[in-house]
């Protein structure tokens, strides 16, 4: 190296000040080494290029940095625990990891000091299993929490608290009149007969700090137990698993809205979502296979409901067969030349249910619309029938339930003849002896599988909410096991039933009644009768 390079060099930093000693002796060294090394005048001069060092970061792998407390499942207990909806339920099938989901989800709050969350079982001996689980997930997540056995609560350093407690009656709700919550879960939703805990707890759901926190009210849960119904009216029935949608009224399946006269007037009020998992979302359970084999020894309904998650098999239902893969279909475009009608069963105080039926080339019956309401007269409905067909082209016939052509005394149309009036014509329904069971019977052959086709006699659209979800939950005549309870909610059941048992065929109505030659003169030329 030149003496020229050599000052470059101390100049610029490269060598430091006062190694020009050691600096000279390296280099007689290196020379008496290297020699012959003597650089002729006609040689060129070496060229010093300055290279960057690559630094090579080492490996960092974070359960060795750090004890890892809690890690979600991936797949449903992720989402459960990201969901940013109002109200979740999370659940299903058994063994996904419900419990340590729920009392998971609180800690992203707990470590605030404005954070308030309540955390509830139905009964205080299913409530201590909850808190031995939290007593050792929650000292590892948030180092210092105290828990104060006194007040039933978990106390953060920071401030943040969580009650742990029960609600068995619903008068316990009582409990928390005048308190806050920017957190609730209940967990093993089901065990709560009444939605009534559920609906008085989300008056507790307030919060000064709510743009911070949030509002949350989170549930668990397996299908059956005595909340399975309305359980499964406010979570699974409005909208398909996963899918967040706006909360409805579980009686009237209606969007709940901000009132008239609110500066939010008819906008929607909050979201919901059904977040659903199985025993193999959580391979803790499900790898060793030994659970697996425990929930196939069950009966089938409690199967179905434990390991499948299937919310439409309840205990004692009327057609356990319901299978919402195989007979929910997506909406399709009727062809004009299937045969088409419709059924209705009547009631103004309850509810009216009408059904419209397609029937394709293979005999197959397709449920394409539905019409649920309640409080509604008798020629009211009628243009509301008609306007809800007005596009469906030729409606061969329709059968509504005979009753309404009793007159009982009065002077007065039928409502029957009502609504016959209207121009949307009907004829009665077969309510003979021994109708219901047949009806019951062939609504059976109709959810089979056909060996042929290889597809059910019978399907329903997915608009058909209310169908779907009273079809599989109406249960069993305790008395009578060869028919329904005529106490449940059957109304869209017996227009299926007087749909039906009308035993309608593609082929035999290809014809036009008042073109008929047979001498016999209707007294309906449309429908022939």
């Amino acid at each position: 190296m030149s003496e020229n390079v050599r000052k470059q060099l101390q100049l610029s930093g490269s060598l430091p000040s006062g190694s020009k000693k050691r600096y000279k002796k390296s280099r007689t060294l290196k020379k008496k080494e290297s020699e012959p090394t003597q650089l002729s005048p006609e040689q060129p001069q070496p060229k010093v290029q300055t290279v960057a060092a690559e630094v090579i970061a080492p490996e960092f792998d974070v359960d060795i940095a750090q004890e890892v407390v809690f890690k979600p499942n991936p797949g449903p207990q992720t989402s459960f625990l990201s969901a940013s909806e109002r109200e979740v339920l999370y659940g299903g099938a058994a063994g996904g990891g419900k419990s340590f989901a729920m009392l998971a989800d609180p800690l992203h709050g707990l470590n605030d000091p404005n954070f308030s969350g309540l955390l509830v079982r139905h009964t205080t001996e299913e409530l201590r299993e909850l808190i031995q689980k939290s007593q050792e997930l929650y000292p590892k997540a948030i180092p210092g929490i105290k828990w104060s056995e006194r007040k039933s609560q978990w106390i953060a350093p920071r401030g943040g608290r969580l009650w742990m407690s029960y609600l068995d009656k619903d008068m316990d709700v009582t409990r928390y009149q005048g308190q806050a919550f920017n957190w609730i879960g209940f967990d093993e939703l089901t065990q709560w007969p009444t939605p009534y805990a559920w609906d008085y707890m989300r008056s507790r759901l307030r919060s000064a700090f709510s743009s911070q926190l949030g509002l949350y009210m989170r549930g668990t849960t397996n299908p059956g137990g005595n909340g399975h119904g309305w359980v499964k009216k406010m979570f699974i029935d409005p909208a398909p698993a996963n899918d967040p949608f706006w909360a409805t009224n579980i009686e009237t399946g209606d969007t709940i809205r901000f009132p008239k006269g609110h500066t939010r007037e008819g906008e929607p009020l909050f979201r919901r979502r059904f977040i659903p998992a199985s025993l193999f979302d959580n391979p803790y359970l499900a790898d060793s296979g030994d659970y697996e084999a425990m929930l196939l020894s069950l009966p089938e309904h409690q199967r179905k409901q434990l390991l499948e998650g299937n919310w439409d098999i309840n205990e004692g239902a009327a057609f356990p067969e319901f299978n919402r893969s195989i007979h929910v279909v997506e909406p399709i475009n009727i062809p004009s030349g299937w045969t088409k009608f419709r059924a209705c069963d009547y009631g103004y105080g309850s509810y009216t249910g009408v059904l419209w039926f397609a029937v394709s080339p293979s005999e197959q019956l397709v449920v394409y619309r539905e019409l649920y309401c309640s409080k509604v007269t008798a020629t009211d409905l009628a243009d509301m029938i008609l306007e809800a067909e007005a596009e469906d082209g030729t409606i061969r016939y329709g059968v509504l339930d005979s009753s309404l052509w009793h007159k009982r005394g009065d002077t007065g149309p039928s409502l029957a003849e009502q609504m016959n009036m209207k121009g949307c014509r009907w004829r009665p329904s077969d309510r003979s002896r021994g109708s219901r069971v047949a009806g019951k019977n062939e609504i059976h052959r109709r959810l089979q599988v056909d060996e042929f086709t290889e597809e059910p006699r019978l399907v329903f659209s997915s608009t058909c909410t209310n169908t779907i979800a009273q079809i599989p939950a109406i249960p069993l005549d305790k008395k009578n096991p060869e028919d329904v309870d005529t106490h449940a909610e059957d109304h869209l059941y017996d227009a299926l039933r007087y749909g039906i048992m009308t035993r309608p065929r593609s082929s035999i109505w290809d014809y036009d009644p008042s073109k008929q030659r047979s001498g016999f003169q209707m007294s309906d030329p449309t429908f022939g009768y």
